[in-house]
């Protein structure tokens, strides 16, 4: 019984009010001090009912009280208490047996008394050893409970991820089944989604019809032999046609036509050149003599010639006439043709130039329909090459899907013989059928040895056994180290960012200041030197004042040198400043100086 329900059960005893509600294990606090527990032990061992007073008792001593009779305290309470003990020794005294009964009585009932002390106090130790041990079991069942309630929550979380995951994975293969089957044109359940399982008949009927509409085109749009004349068109061709000169063209007939037609407007050109060049000289004979006939009327009317003046003259007009018709005669037979011919020959030009201009235009027009044609036909051949490399990337991917998939099979083969085997190895009634399971791992598990020795690391104490206990607590200590590592990890990542950025802030800063907004390194600072510039200049100016300043005290101080009332007048400012009463004193004894003075002067 704990030192708690002992003092309840004293209480109890002397029909303490609501003693049956309280609790003996509520008490046993107040035996941990060693002051109190003296006292209470006192209380619960020799207290009674035969110490409390009764209600009669209790009235009595109030009526006691009211009455005013004195009450004994103190020492008369003590001398009677005395001689009510002389009253009890006057009582006969027993004998020496009988003595000697009540004292081996005494020593019986004093030894029982220790034997149950003995008892008692061994009651109470087992007691609390028990009430600690079920402390502990209810602590370390609630831990149980608690570590049973999280395992079954964890396994129901990864149970229903698994089977989420499962379900995924099934939905996912079914859909992948569904794209790799068989297409079935008639079924519009099998969705195509790869380009091999469509036909390319629509495709190539549309290719096909284009290629029969671009060479009809080409056929109406080119003649047969295009080719050839287009690529004829060399450096030679376009060259002034000299009718004389021996031709390089192979076709005579258009040669000759062509030489007959310019040797036509050659001739025709020189005839109407000749004609023209006459009627111009004609006319311009006619206008010279009738202009010369109106001078000479004039003259004739104005001055009468006399006959011998008049033949003269008309003999040197004669001779002169004469002249200009040989000139005439020979412009007109050497001079002329080669002139005519000259410009005949020049006459070739833009016909040479309208001709090789058409057949530019013809080149050009061609040209440009063969460009048409060459895009039409580039575009085709870019979709069939679009639609090959289609093909052979779908065809890669296919056989990379394939590669994987086989990889799959095997792996899931690989992993079915080793469920089978350790299936196998469970069913084992040596494994599986054990009454008493070991909490200690036997030395033939290699692995889970192998797996102590990785968690425990460098440890110089080893232990004799190793108990799937220890292992478990090195797990968890080893996931919650490796948490901790990971956030430390994360925080260490997160400071690097931060220290990055800051980084990288300095450096576009400092390429700021470095830059100035520019392409050109500034290794001096504008602002800084502007400001060291003016620091400078305030430093020239204090230096200047400075110099100023000393040259005054210098020129001042030779005034003072030189002059004893402006030193006088110096020392009265520095006592105005520094000393006014002394000042005072000088003023006050000066003032009595001139009075004096003045007296002197009077007498």
């Amino acid at each position: 019984m704990s030192c708690g329900k002992d003092f309840v059960e004293t209480l109890k005893k002397i029909d303490y009010p609501k003693a049956d509600i309280l609790n003996g294990e509520d008490f046993d606090w107040l035996f941990e001090t060693v002051e109190d527990e003296s006292f209470l032990k006192w209380f619960c061992g020799n207290v009674n009912e035969q110490n409390v007073l009764s209600e009669e008792e209790l009235e009595a001593f109030s009526i006691l009280q009211k009455s005013g009779k004195p009450i004994l305290e103190g020492a008369a309470l003590d001398e009677v208490l005395k001689t009510c003990k002389t009253s009890d020794l006057k009582t006969p005294t027993l004998d020496d047996k009988e003595l000697e009964k009540l004292e081996a009585e005494v020593q019986t009932l004093q030894k029982l008394k220790n034997l149950k002390i003995q008892r008692r106090n061994q009651g109470q130790l087992m007691a609390s050893v028990t009430n600690h041990k079920s402390l502990r079991i209810n602590a370390k069942e609630e831990e149980a409970t608690k570590k049973l309630k999280q395992s079954q929550g964890i396994l129901n979380a990864m149970n229903t991820k698994i089977k989420n995951e499962l379900q995924v994975l099934t939905d996912g293969i079914a859909k992948l089944m569904m794209f790799f089957r068989r297409s079935n044109l008639g079924q519009a359940t099998n969705p195509q989604v790869f380009l091999s399982q469509f036909s390319l008949e629509k495709y190539l009927g549309q290719e096909e019809q284009s290629t029969a509409a671009l060479t009809l085109y080409t056929k109406n749009q080119f003649f047969q032999g295009v080719h050839e004349v287009v690529e004829s068109s060399n450096e030679e061709n376009f060259q002034l046609l000299d009718i004389q000169a021996p031709s390089i063209c192979d076709n005579q007939e258009i040669l000759e036509e062509r030489w007959l037609e310019m040797a036509r407007l050659q001739l025709a050109y020189i005839c109407a050149q000749h004609q023209l060049i006459h009627l111009k000289a004609s006319n311009l004979g006619m206008k010279s003599s009738i202009k010369w006939a109106e001078e000479n009327l004039h003259s004739l009317t104005s001055k009468a010639l006399g006959k011998d003046n008049l033949d003269a003259k008309i003999s040197n007009l004669n001779s002169e006439i004469l002249k200009l018709k040989e000139q005439i005669t020979r412009i007109k037979d050497r001079n002329l043709p080669a002139v005519v011919k000259e410009n005949a020959q020049l006459l070739n030009m833009p016909v040479v130039k309208g001709d090789f201009d058409l057949q530019i235009a013809k080149q050009d027009y061609y040209t440009a329909r063969q460009e048409l044609v060459l895009n039409q036909l580039i575009k085709q051949k870019a979709s069939f090459e679009l639609l090959q490399l289609a093909y052979e990337i779908e065809s890669r991917k296919h056989w990379d899907i394939h590669r994987q998939l086989e990889n799959l099979v095997q792996e899931l083969t690989q992993s079915n013989m080793k469920l089978h085997q350790r299936l196998e190895m469970l069913a084992d009634p040596s494994v599986s059928h054990q009454i008493n399971p070991r909490n200690t791992i036997d030395s033939k598990d290699y692995s889970a040895h192998r797996l102590y020795q990785l968690l425990e690391g460098e440890n110089e104490k080893k232990e004799l056994f190793i108990t799937h206990g220890k292992l478990e607590e090195m797990a968890e200590k080893l996931k919650q180290d490796v948490s901790l590592a990971q956030d430390q990890l994360a925080v260490s990542a997160r400071e690097h960012c931060f220290f990055v950025s800051k980084l990288n802030n300095d450096v576009d800063m400092l390429c700021d200041a470095l830059y100035q907004g520019g392409n050109q390194l500034l290794l001096s600072d504008q602002e800084l030197m502007e400001q060291f510039h003016q620091v400078e200049s305030q430093l020239n100016k204090l230096n200047h004042l400075l110099t100023d300043i000393l040259a005054d005290v210098k020129t001042k101080r030779k005034i003072l040198a030189s002059n004893k009332l402006h030193q006088m007048e110096r020392e009265l400012y520095v006592y105005f400043f520094k000393d006014e009463g002394y000042l005072k004193e000088i003023v006050e004894n000066l003032e009595k100086q001139s009075k004096i003075k003045a007296v002197g002067l009077k007498d």
